[in-house]
């Protein structure tokens, strides 16, 4: 029998772990639940799921310094953000340390489990990078799929894993413009629920680390209502 697919569902609220919990099961889905960050890192400590659902308000530890530990401790656990209607910067904080998607509170438990599927057909499809492609050298950048690592000159920068994703593509593509939308559905998958200001804030984290000054970028460049694109106009 085919072991079933973990969920953890962590929220401080105890009649929303009830439904989630009550909705996940009767999809088949093997569910845990936890009610503050710290019992959720003890319980993917001792058994890590396939899947995290997170609150962002916890007590005890919240849930963007739980997704900091997490990837700091390279978990790649799929995570799915539930945000409070106003909580516009802790969510966008959320997508850049590389959650996969996030839910807005009040809603619909049919919803979230559309997007608990949506996740896991993503994580579980074949990997966007072949992992024995040769590196790519653009300029003073250099990424390399199999160490998975990437340099700006001599410095070594880390990336997440959405952020090196969104790099290999531009960097396989260079001197192409692709809009936002595009690029979701390169990277993130056509079947993502989340909108085109997920890119936004991915194309701003890696100007951060890539770029000498990230407000004038010399490799990722906004064309004005059109999209992005990596200029090919620099030489190693």
């Amino acid at each position: 029998m085919a072991q079933k697919t973990r969920i953890l569902v962590v929220d401080d609220e105890p009649n929303i772990r009830e439904v989630v919990e009550l909705y996940l099961r009767r999809e088949g889905y093997d569910v845990e639940v936890a009610g503050d960050g710290a019992a959720a890192l003890t319980a993917i400590e001792q058994k890590t799921p396939d899947l995290l659902i997170l609150d962002l308000m916890l007590p005890v530890m919240g849930g963007i310094q739980l997704t900091r530990l997490l990837r700091d401790g390279f978990y790649e656990i799929p995570i799915i953000m539930l945000t409070a209607k106003g909580d516009e910067a802790d969510r966008i904080s959320g997508l850049e340390l590389g959650a996969d998607d996030y839910v807005t509170k009040p809603f619909s438990p049919k919803e979230l489990v559309a997007r608990v599927k949506a996740v896991l057909r993503r994580t579980s499809a074949k990997p966007l990078i072949d992992s024995q492609a040769q590196p790519v050298t653009i300029g003073q950048v250099t990424i390399n799929p199999s160490t998975h690592q990437v340099w700006r000159g001599q410095q070594e920068v880390t990336l997440t894993a959405k952020e090196f994703d969104l790099l290999w593509f531009f960097m396989n593509h260079p001197g192409q413009v692709f809009s936002r939308d595009q690029l979701l559905d390169h990277i993130w998958g056509f079947d993502f629920y989340g909108d085109a200001n997920t890119v936004t804030v991915h194309v701003r984290r890696l100007r951060e680390k890539i770029e000498q000054q990230p407000t004038k970028p010399e490799y990722i460049l906004t064309v004005w209502g059109v999209g992005y694109k990596f200029t090919m106009d620099h030489q190693p």
